[in-house]
């Protein structure tokens, strides 16, 4: 079903994402009680599933290349809520392991989060929030990362 017709609204989809990303960002770089940023928040909480992964599998769920998640677990490393141990099997790979420290940001982390999404979702019925999860989902598969093959299953 596609929203093209002559008299559906033209919604300005690109820009209200963008627009909304944005914002959002900036507002949870902003509170004084993030002690991280939202893409360490986004590390720590796929640690928090499955601690001790390698730094590609973690990249590749954050949706980032080498570079970029290199330089986010430098970051996070640095601060000391993560550290990088060499893999048992392949000495050229990385897994990456959460700190003392890195499980209480989680911890707060995951307040965060669940404020946040409290106040995204505010105003909506659970069915609204179900069909703009679907709606987001389908843009991982018709626009995925340049290394993977598009899904047909949109």
């Amino acid at each position: 079903m596609r929203n093209n017709g002559t008299g559906a609204p033209r919604h300005r989809l690109i820009y209200l994402l963008s627009v909304a990303q944005r914002r959002l960002q900036r507002w949870m770089a902003a509170r004084p009680e993030n002690e991280v940023t939202p893409a360490q928040a986004g590390l720590l909480f796929i640690l928090g599933r499955q601690d001790g992964v390698l730094m590609g599998e973690a990249g590749a769920a954050l949706d980032l290349g080498p570079a970029g998640i290199s330089g986010l677990v430098d970051r996070t490393e640095a601060a000391k809520l993560i550290e990088r141990r060499a893999d048992r099997e392949d000495g050229r790979a990385w897994r990456i392991w959460l700190t003392t420290k890195g499980r209480t940001a989680l911890a707060q982390a995951k307040a965060g989060a669940a404020e946040v999404n409290a106040a995204l979702t505010d105003g909506f019925t659970a069915a609204e929030i179900d069909i703009v999860a679907r709606w987001l989902t389908s843009i991982q598969n018709k626009f995925p990362r340049s290394s993977e093959a598009r899904s047909s299953d949109d």
